[in-house]
């Protein structure tokens, strides 16, 4: 016996996926724009020289920041402080660093190494304000401002312990 086969019309159900298109155009590009990149700067330190690392030339000019609580201390290891910067309103005077240390790499170009010696309380972000203020400065270069070289090689230290006024006072 032959059996017949019945045919029955069957309609297929569209996949309807416009909504999940219109989430996708709005979602994607919001989700981007709101995303942060991350921005990571790094800052190539070196070790301070010592003097058997290399034999010191009493003419080279040995540059040092002495971040203290109250003041900002410009010296040469060699001939002794240069000027202090104290604190002005609770803020270190940056700028004042900045203009000194312009004259100084105009004297000496050649120059590229510095040292910090920052104390144990000298907070994260004064370590580094400092360490870009002795990096670069703003300067005017054909009608346009541009970061000027100063002294790029820095060296980390901790600080000198304060003399004690007793001390100070010339007892022997």
């Amino acid at each position: 016996m032959l059996k017949k086969r019945i045919r029955h019309n069957v309609d297929e159900a569209e996949l309807n996926i416009t909504a999940f298109m219109n989430l996708m155009i709005i979602l994607v590009p919001v989700l981007l724009l709101s995303m942060v990149f991350a921005n990571i700067t790094v800052l190539e330190l070196k070790l301070p020289k010592t003097q058997s690392d290399e034999e010191i030339d009493l003419k080279e000019l040995q540059l040092e920041v002495v971040i203290r609580d109250d003041k900002l201390i410009l010296a040469d290891t060699i001939k002794g402080p240069i000027k202090e910067f104290p604190k002005v309103k609770e803020e270190y005077d940056f700028n004042g660093l900045s203009k000194l240390l312009a004259q100084l790499k105009k004297q000496v170009p050649e120059k590229r190494d510095i040292t910090l010696l920052a104390e144990e309380t000298t907070d994260y972000q004064t370590l580094v304000a400092v360490m870009d203020t002795v990096r670069s400065y703003k300067a005017v270069v054909a009608a346009s401002v541009v970061d000027a070289e100063l002294f790029p090689d820095i060296s980390i230290g901790d600080a000198p312990e304060m003399e004690s006024n007793a001390n100070a006072g010339g007892e022997s």
